[in-house]
């Protein structure tokens, strides 16, 4: 969902972006992620709302590092997108403290859990200007942290503000004629997720109670195929929707990097129509095939083999207790008639005893 917001120039005003300001990548650190999923789930969770922080990190030749954040206070009109609340002092507070704990750490940028860009996100980004050190080139970077769990790719999307000016109308030329209007709007920045030493420390001990990434299972390895094939779908059908949207008119505004990033995706395309290929890939195909084939039949002889030794055993073991078993039961059963015909005997006795 685009965002823009217009504001009048005058022709003269100049606003060629230059290459000082512009913003490479953001690396987002995972106590980002860590502390914006927590935020979240305090404060926006089961309802429409999103949670938005501050983003704390270090610039170095438009290479953005976000590698710390913090919470802030902030409240939203759902009906009227133009009304919110963003609390200035607490942000101050916590900024200040922060620089006593680790000077080198500045503002960076803001994030929002979204998952969408919404209006007030271009005030939102006006507003943090003011806590920018002066003298800071690189401008904020607004980032969303999507903390849905089913999503499968990578968790954040970031943008940078751009300029650009528009001709406001009045019939004459860009220099003379009607006001050109200035139009905000988020241009999007490649994003990626980085970790040093002690963090990627942190991160195993904290996933070792879910899940250990030292086994792998056959259920895992699919899962993640098909995980993949899934995010190669969905970004297809979005390179689709974009062609058609400039086929039908839809998009006004043709950005011809993306064409060249999707023609140099085409061109890297193999040719699976070379002979050559084609015998290649059903050679290896039949090598991989011979080999779980021949693995399946090892296995089933291996087991075979194991029942019929566990077979033997068992029969030999059971003709050896039955043995035992026979010589003990004729042990009972003579002593116990022995022991019966005594005691009829005492009993035929007695009869006769009673009746004399």
């Amino acid at each position: 969902m685009p965002s823009t917001d217009s504001i009048p120039v005058t022709p003269e005003t100049s606003i060629t972006s230059t290459s000082k300001n512009n913003v490479i990548d953001v690396t987002v650190h995972p106590l980002v992620l860590l502390s914006a999923a927590d935020h979240y789930h305090r404060v926006a969770r089961g309802t429409r709302k999103r949670a938005v922080g501050v983003l704390l990190g270090t610039v170095s030749r438009g290479r953005v590092d976000a590698t710390n954040s913090f919470a802030v206070p902030f409240e939203e009109d759902n009906k009227n997108p133009a009304v919110f609340y963003l609390d200035h002092n607490y942000l101050e507070n916590m900024l200040a403290m922060f620089r006593k704990v680790n000077a080198k750490e500045r503002v960076v940028g803001f994030y929002s859990t979204g998952p969408e860009i919404r209006p007030n996100d271009l005030r939102i980004h006006s507003l943090l200007k003011r806590f920018i050190p002066k003298g800071t080139i690189t401008p904020p970077i607004f980032c969303i942290i999507d903390v849905r769990p089913d999503r499968q790719s990578i968790p954040t999307t970031t943008y940078r503000v751009v300029e650009e000016v528009e001709n406001g109308g009045g019939g004459g030329s860009a220099g003379v004629g009607g006001e050109r209007q200035m139009k905000k709007s988020f241009a999007h920045v490649p994003s990626l997720i980085g970790a040093m030493e002690a963090e990627e420390v942190g991160v195993e001990h904290l996933l070792r109670d879910i899940n250990d990434p030292t086994i792998s299972t056959v259920a895992n390895l699919i899962h993640a195929k098909m995980s993949g094939l899934a995010t190669l779908t969905e970004k297809l059908v979005e390179m689709k929707d974009y062609l058609e949207g400039i086929v039908d008119g839809r998009i006004t505004k043709v950005n011809q990097e993306i064409i060249a990033n999707m023609q140099t995706i085409l061109n890297l395309l193999p040719n699976l129509n070379v002979e050559e290929l084609v015998r290649a890939m059903l050679v290896k195909t039949n090598d991989v095939h011979m080999v779980i084939y021949l693995s399946s039949l090892i296995r089933s002889v291996v087991a075979l083999h194991d029942l019929v030794n566990n077979k033997i055993t068992y029969n030999e073991e059971v003709e050896f207790d039955g043995v035992d078993g026979v010589v003990a039961v004729e042990e009972k059963i003579s002593d116990g008639s022995g022991g019966g015909s005594e005691e009829k005997k005492e009993d035929d006795t007695g009869k006769t005893a009673k009746k004399k």
